[in-house]
């Protein structure tokens, strides 16, 4: 009700309902009737539908009037204990922004010790833990899934988070701070720039040239030059900048599509991304538990190597130490 200017609505609303439930009594208690004596008829009234089928006055079931009277009663219980009446708060001051924030606290006070216990440890070292990974893999599937995909593995637009293509980097901080301070991408509209579509054309053969997809060589050979003009973000050999989210086009990894039509479509009407941020959210804790489960995806875990075949015993070589 604070967005009334007048006291005369919270009136209004008040009034119209405690006399609607006087209505509704009343009426209910006009419609008791007596019981008929052993024996007595009930009345027939002047209705009468099909030839044979007529009314008679009887009275309503006294169950069916006691269940509406209790009905009426905790109505009336309600709207004296709890909100309901114009601006009246009710007698237990009861609010959704209260309930909310008692549970809150609640769920802080139970929860933040559990998510609390690993924010001294390094993002790399939590995404070995397989405790922090199933919290982590909870937390995501909340907050992040409807984005990446239950899998992670993104969707146009969205980033897959299990390779080893990051657009700002994929070491432990750098997705931490992806995720609690969120990012905004934009590419611009270059169509003008280029020269018109016959140039965006050309640009676009030349960008498939640079990752060996199939391409037209003369309007890629046309577009290097035209290139220069997208060589401040995404460098002049087209790997990009990861300082400013700027993708690396010589790879076969493509966010909105590696298709001609696409990455037309992309240079002539530019792409606005945004990764919102998460901090106030969710919290310091959990944004580390995040960044630990992304990273331990795959796109930020080193592999282990291969183990090399065995060489036969007499040649086996002295084993050399390890270095990094």
């Amino acid at each position: 009700m604070n967005e009334f200017t007048s006291g005369f609505w919270s009136w209004y609303i008040t009034i119209i309902t405690v006399l609607s439930l006087a209505g509704v009594a009343l009426f209910l208690a006009s419609q008791r009737t007596r019981r008929l004596a052993p024996g007595e008829k009930a009345e027939e009234m002047a209705h009468k539908w099909d030839g044979d089928l007529v009314e008679l006055n009887n009275p309503l079931p006294s169950w069916w009037v006691k269940l509406f009277w209790i009905t009426l009663i905790f109505s009336a219980v309600y709207l004296v204990l709890y909100p309901g009446l114009g601006s009246f708060k009710g007698v237990l001051g009861w609010t959704s922004w209260g309930q909310y924030d008692t549970e809150m606290t609640e769920a802080k006070a139970k929860y933040d010790p559990i998510f609390n216990k690993f924010l001294g440890q390094p993002v790399e070292q939590i995404a070995a833990d397989p405790e922090a990974r199933e919290m982590g893999q909870r937390l995501f599937l909340t907050y992040c899934a409807q984005c990446h995909g239950s899998d992670a593995h993104g969707a146009k637009g969205f980033p897959n988070l299990t390779d080893k293509d990051w657009l700002y980097g994929g070491d432990g901080g750098t997705i931490q701070a992806s995720i609690a301070n969120g990012r905004a991408g934009m590419m611009p509209q270059l169509a003008e720039a280029l020269g018109g579509a016959e140039g965006v054309k050309q640009v676009a053969n030349y960008v498939l040239s640079l990752s060996g997809s199939p391409h037209d060589a003369r309007l890629a050979a046309a577009g290097k030059e035209k290139f220069m003009l997208c060589a401040a973000c995404h460098m002049p050999d087209g790997t990009g900048n990861q300082t400013i989210g700027a993708p690396n086009l010589t790879d076969k990894t493509w966010l909105y599509g590696g298709s001609e039509a696409s990455i037309i479509e992309t240079i002539s009407k530019g792409r606005n991304g945004q990764m919102p941020a998460q901090l106030q959210a969710l919290g310091e804790a959990k944004v580390h538990l995040l960044a630990a489960y992304v990273y331990g995806l795959g796109g930020g875990m080193p592999k282990p190597a291969a183990p090399e075949a065995a060489a036969p015993a007499a040649e086996q070589a002295p084993a050399a130490p390890m270095t990094q």
